[in-house]
């Protein structure tokens, strides 16, 4: 059974930093392209960042710049390091993995960037 756990979010005042956390299970994550996406109240879900198995890096151009994601293999985990966040960054983030030919989906964690 495949299951994606994400940690790390919350409240954070605008300008400042989280860390996203997404434990996986269920495949052989070495063998994973990572990824995650965000969905905003009213807003269709985005991608945010992903990475490959041979660590290729992309970002939307929202966030370019000012996030970065990275996979510790060891640890079967995936992480989003967020810094100089934004209002509009408040969404609920969701881990996606792509292996196989199949994706998965966590169950999300809230960011909410506020004064």
């Amino acid at each position: 059974q495949v299951q994606l756990v994400e940690s790390g979010g919350g409240l954070v005042q605008p300008g400042g930093s989280l860390r996203l956390s997404c434990l996986a299970s269920g495949t052989i994550f070495s063998m994973a392209t990572m990824g995650w996406y965000r969905q905003a109240p009213g807003k269709q879900r985005e991608l945010v960042a992903t990475i490959t198995i041979t660590t290729n890096t992309y970002y939307a151009d929202s966030v370019k710049g000012r996030f970065t994601i990275s996979r510790d293999n060891a640890k079967n985990t995936v992480y989003l390091q967020m810094t100089s966040l934004r209002p509009e960054d408040t969404a609920v983030y969701y881990c996606n993995e792509q292996y196989l030919n199949k994706i998965y989906w966590g169950q999300g964690t809230q960011v909410t960037v506020s004064s």
